[in-house]
């Protein structure tokens, strides 16, 4: 019997990384994660910078946003089965065709391996990293952290790893603290993070006719349309308008340091739609925002420097700037520059979040740091505009079959709904949209 269910594993990971295509059900079947997250609707600039920052032809573009689509519901599901064991998850290779799914328990490596993915058994689980990551954040609030400038949770290493211009600093956070060694990992980094002021990332937009920044995604809230942006870029109140020097909108909320998130409410001139701005002028599509995982692709815009790709490095990091320590964010291997600040990161056509700050350039290389976009969303009560008629701005749980679903909500993993009589537990973070019903999406709902 377990020789059976190792060679189906096979595949299993045979078959998706095998084509592009691989991703698609028959006819009548449930929509696989690939077809759920629209990973054909990936625009060409958006698969020309994969294959120019990550080294792949089209082909291996495409077939990595579909095994990265089925990588993240594989996990959600691990997640959901292994309880209190899991210790994180995370995809390699150059069209991601491999899961690792980490646990506390050997005993759970057969039924890891029988969905595909490879088991690797660690001593602490992710609740045991984010419970150590936490309390970092917690003595942080007390420390001038500008030595010590990144924290995260690294689940490749098991371990919460603290960068450090100066070691002793990191030791000092450490004690203060109260994480047990064998939990963290200090790294040397020689430069300090810092925000893109003043400088477009998407579409340019200018505060108070004086600084600059940039769109990240556009939004609704109700019928006010608007869009999500950086918290360092303005203040509630200030002024904003648009590339051609049009008054535009203004600041409803924003919150940096601590967070770096903000929304600005538009004026009847203006009208969101469901496109980042692309290479070339193009329209790249955004019809969700469900989270990559660990070691997924994921590519920036910016007016600057234009499309970059790399990869999701670490979900639950912390990281100081000269302002102030800003968690939790994601970390990337995508580089950035001045005039990126505030821009869209996208993964296929899922929307990540929105440029906050980083390290190094486009020359040399770097690293980007971006707020992710379902906290910003569920902060403000926003709804991320799609390509779909109805973005899911209204309250759907009142409708026939009925249950506690209701599409516009923030969703994050273990979250649990009823719909249609029946109890679901969330398997990926995403925002929730009219067609996304439970029994409609087995990649982010599973049924309990």
């Amino acid at each position: 019997m377990g020789a059976a269910v190792a060679a189906t594993a096979a595949l299993l990971v045979a078959g998706l990384s095998g084509s592009a295509s691989a991703g698609t059900a028959p006819a009548g079947s449930a929509p696989t994660a690939a077809e759920t997250l629209r990973t054909d609707a990936a625009p060409p600039a958006l698969l020309k910078a994969m294959q120019r920052d990550l080294g792949l032809d089209r082909r291996q573009a495409e077939r990595r946003l579909v095994n990265e689509a089925e990588a993240g519901a594989t996990a959600g599901r691990l997640r959901a089965a292994l309880g209190g064991d899991f210790a994180g998850a995370w995809v390699r290779g150059a069209e991601s065709g491999t899961l690792t799914v980490a646990t506390t328990d050997a005993g759970d490596v057969a039924a890891i391996e029988a969905r595909g993915a490879e088991a690797k058994v660690v001593r602490h689980s992710l609740a045991d990293l984010d419970a150590a990551k936490a309390r970092l954040d917690t003595a942080a609030a007390g420390l001038n952290t500008a030595d010590a400038p990144v924290w995260y949770v690294d689940t490749r290493t098991n371990t919460v790893v603290v960068e450090a211009i100066r070691p002793a600093a990191a030791r000092s956070l450490l004690t203060a603290a109260g994480v047990d060694g064998s939990l963290a990992h200090v790294k040397n980094r020689t430069e300090r993070p810092h925000t893109f002021y003043d400088l477009r990332g998407g579409e340019a937009y200018y505060i108070n006719n004086s600084s600059r920044c940039s769109i990240g995604f556009p939004i609704t809230k109700g019928t006010q349309q608007g869009f999500a942006t950086a918290g360092h870029c303005g203040r509630a109140g200030s002024s904003t308008t648009g590339a051609n020097r049009v008054a535009q909108g203004t600041f409803q909320g924003s919150i940096f340091p601590g967070r770096d998130m903000a929304w600005v409410a538009t004026n009847s001139s203006w009208t969101a739609t469901p496109y980042v701005l692309g290479a070339g002028g193009q329209n790249v599509q955004v019809t969700g925002s469900t989270a990559s995982p660990v070691g997924a692709s994921v590519c920036r815009s910016g007016s600057t420097t234009g499309w970059h790709c790399g990869t999701v490095t670490q979900l639950n990091t912390s990281v100081t700037y000269q302002e102030g320590t800003i968690s939790p964010v994601t970390r990337t291997t995508v580089c950035a520059e001045p005039g990126d600040s505030g821009g869209s990161f996208i993964s296929g056509s899922q929307a990540q979040g929105v440029t906050s700050g980083g390290s190094g350039d486009c020359r040399t290389g770097g690293e980007t740091f971006f707020q992710p976009i379902n906290a910003l969303l569920q902060n403000y009560g926003l709804t991320l505009k799609t390509t779909g008629g109805d973005d899911g701005g209204g309250d759907d749980g009142g409708e026939e079959p009925g249950g506690t679903w209701a599409a516009g909500t923030v969703y994050q993993p273990g979250d649990t709904v009823t719909y249609g009589g029946a109890t679901f537990r969330c398997l990926q973070g995403h925002q929730a949209y009219a067609g996304w019903e439970p029994p409609n999406v087995p990649a982010l709902w599973q049924r309990v």
